[in-house]
């Protein structure tokens, strides 16, 4: 008897939104593809010099545009600076720009958005055409103005990749809370008298989550190759501090001679940028209550 009724408490037991979508996500190997990619990003710029061979700002005239080898295994730029070690220290500046910038737009973003969907008509009309206005500008041009504007550097670069990318979070969240707002425990959290902040924080802002967190995966990914464009154009990272996008820039003047100077950089981009597409999906695959188990 005590075993049926065990048996019957296991069939229905709910199972937490959070732990259903970690499963859901297991299942798809592409998402778990590039979050095995992200970690390993991640560890490489948290461990980099205990990683990097060399120092990524050594010069050295006697290796100027090394070929790969056994001793520098990407090869060596156009001073003789060792490839692998300033592509595991420039992880460091992707990284950093992506995850900084999306925060910004997080910090600016969400709260604006909560007020749009859930404050008073007058502060949605106002933010909507806010919105509008910047969402009309392409993002990488907006990106490029703004960093100009505030001056060659990685600290404005990641706050003009920030401010560029806060519309994107503004319009989301607006529509996921206007979507929100008129379900049932809403409607119950008002009649029982909580105030609006506490409406939004407590009970809407929990429920629009899922969508935000994939957002924020699909953003990173458009963050790092901005901030690889800023660097490119010399609006990022500065020299000699390693960066994607400015070893690209260098490497354009060698490519008939020395190839894998593009090469390294390159690819280090565009796995970044891949495996954060991928968790995105993944993650959007997950929280979606229309796909079944």
């Amino acid at each position: 008897m005590s075993g049926s009724l065990v048996a019957t408490a296991e069939a229905i037991r709910v199972e937490s939104p959070a732990r259903r979508a970690w499963r859901r996500l297991k299942r798809r190997k592409g998402a778990m593809v590039g979050l095995g990619i992200i970690i390993l990003l991640v560890l490489m710029a948290i461990f980099a010099p205990l990683l990097a061979p060399y120092d990524p700002t050594q010069q050295s005239w006697s290796l100027v545009r090394k070929a790969p080898s056994a001793a520098h295994w990407f090869g060596t730029d156009e001073v003789g600076r060792d490839l692998f070690a300033r592509i595991i220290y420039g992880a460091r500046a992707s990284l950093s720009a992506g995850v900084i910038s999306v925060g910004i737009a997080i910090l600016i973003g969400v709260p604006l958005g909560l007020i749009a969907g859930y404050g008073p008509a007058w502060a949605d009309i106002v933010l909507s055409r806010i919105t509008d206005a910047m969402l009309a500008c392409p993002f990488l041009i907006l990106a490029i103005a703004l960093a100009a504007f505030l001056g060659p550097s990685l600290a404005n670069a990641m706050i003009a990749i920030g401010i560029t990318a806060t519309p994107i979070f503004v319009r989301l969240t607006r529509g996921q809370v206007m979507s929100v707002k008129v379900e049932d425990y809403v409607e119950s959290a008002r009649a029982i008298g909580n105030p609006k902040w506490r409406i939004a924080l407590v009970h809407i802002l929990p429920n629009v989550m899922p969508q935000l967190l994939v957002q924020i995966t699909l953003t990173i990914a458009t963050a790092v190759i901005a901030e690889a464009s800023l660097s490119f154009l010399g609006l990022g990272q500065q020299p000699p501090a390693p960066s994607w996008g400015s070893m690209l820039n260098a490497a354009q003047r060698f490519l008939t001679n020395a190839p894998w100077m593009a090469v390294s950089p390159g690819l280090a981009i565009f796995l970044t940028v891949l495996s954060f597409n991928l968790l995105g999906d993944g993650l959007r695959d997950a929280f979606d209550p229309r796909v079944r188990d």
